[in-house]
């Protein structure tokens, strides 16, 4: 079974965050997740331009952006500019006036559009950006903090999407509480990739090789 695995890195240690960069990347991590939070749009604060701007400087896989800020439209040549063809940046349309608009911007960059969609926001609400996405990225707990318990009506998102993606001609990603019983379920049944965070990879104590492999080949059972 293929499916990509993305690394929180607002979960990383940011004392080490390039050996972080690094280990990640030798143990076959698929991409680093990059959360940027304004204190406005979510009411956290999280990383910064200045911290994406480091990642993306030193790794070598890809990099998805999540911008959780207001209006992002205003501020998102700053983000493209430190990016790299192949890269990914997800909005929320909640957050702008003409989110086709920003999205464009994101294509005319050679970057890959996403939209990132709220436990609250309903898939009808946002069904004429999956046109022109190649990503929707499914918020399974609200934005804004990490280490939140999952929220059991998101369910019933991923059913309607699943149904949609291939005629529709866009992946989904599974962000929020990624636990083993998630990824069990919905990976079989067409859920492209999985953001990881404390509840699988950091904080373990264990080789981010190990982990990911034993997430690959589903060995739950091995997990403390």
């Amino acid at each position: 079974m293929n499916f990509e695995l993305t690394a929180s890195m607002m979960c990383a240690d940011y004392g080490h965050l390039e050996q972080e960069i690094k280990e990640l990347e030798e143990g076959g991590i698929d991409s680093f997740h990059i959360d940027i939070m304004d204190g406005r749009y979510v009411h956290n604060f999280a990383m910064s331009l200045n911290d994406m701007r480091y990642i993306a400087g030193r790794a070598r896989k890809p990099i998805d952006v999540h911008l959780m800020i207001e209006h992002p439209n205003n501020n998102i040549e700053l983000f493209l500019g430190s990016l790299r063809k192949g890269d990914t940046v997800y909005i929320h349309p909640e957050a702008e006036y003409h989110p086709s608009t920003t999205l464009q911007k994101i294509i005319n960059r050679g970057m890959i559009p996403g939209i990132a969609i709220n436990p609250g926001t309903s898939v009808e609400n946002v069904r004429m950006l999956l046109q022109i996405v190649k990503k929707v990225l499914v918020m399974s707990v609200n934005p804004g903090n990490a280490a939140q318990m999952f929220l059991p009506y998101v369910g019933e998102k991923y059913d309607q999407l699943l149904r949609l993606k291939d005629r529709m001609n866009f992946e989904i990603y599974w962000d929020g509480a990624c636990g083993a019983d998630k990824i069990r379920e919905f990976a079989p049944r067409g859920v492209k990739g999985f953001v990881l965070g404390t509840t699988l990879l950091f904080g373990k104590g264990k080789p981010y090789g190990e982990t990911l492999r034993r997430i690959r080949d589903m060995e739950f059972e091995k997990f403390v």
